[in-house]
């Protein structure tokens, strides 16, 4: 997705609040709720995978597996259907429920549907930053979708870079801007490398 057609999600005086938590496994998380309407979702996912499908990495991340998916290609379909977001890479696809579903009863689509939402950095023990994504959880809190965004510590081939590499933090950046009206944070290049755990 070209910027022109990037949304204004949230206007800074609503944007989602910061709040730092340690989460098990994973060590200190910083994140930034976002809207879990469909209109913003849909609109952010197909800013994503659209605009940024070269250079991200995508999946799950639970305790005792993480799937870091790389696109083959560009989508050749991306479509909003009875809730339920559909991504298509031509040889295999994934699904996403994002919004109203009519298939079943109310209160088990609230639990398939997105509940949670947001932008997060893991934070380093001295809390800089050492990755940037996007997550989406179901009604249930049980993770639907890992969005591992460019990191200026990795290359592109996923390994680990010789020195940083800002310019890395051009997807980040614009996702906070027009998703929670947030300029680009000096904390960002604060970070001395890539490290697993916390």
């Amino acid at each position: 997705m070209t910027s022109e057609h990037a949304v204004q999600a949230l206007n800074p005086a609503s944007a989602g609040a910061r709040q730092i938590i340690e989460e098990r496994g994973l060590g200190r998380i910083e994140r930034w709720a976002l809207p879990t309407d469909e209109n913003t979702l849909w609109m952010l996912l197909l800013d994503v995978f659209e605009g940024h499908w070269r250079d991200i990495r995508f999946g799950t991340m639970v305790p005792g597996g993480v799937w870091e998916i790389r696109a083959p290609n560009a989508p050749t379909r991306i479509s909003l259907n009875d809730g339920y977001l559909t991504v298509d890479f031509g040889p295999w696809h994934f699904h996403l429920c994002i919004g109203h579903y009519s298939g079943c009863e109310p209160a088990l689509a609230a639990e398939r549907r997105t509940g949670r939402a947001e932008l997060y950095r893991m934070l380093d023990r001295e809390d800089a930053p050492r990755s940037w994504g996007l997550r989406l959880f179901n009604g249930l809190g049980q993770q639907q979708l890992t969005v591992f965004l460019p990191n200026p510590f990795l290359t592109e081939a996923g390994q680990r870079a010789e020195r940083a590499d800002w310019t890395r933090l051009a997807a980040w950046e614009r996702l906070r801007q027009d998703y929670l009206g947030l300029g680009p944070d000096a904390l960002d290049r604060s970070g001395r490398g890539f490290v697993c755990g916390g």
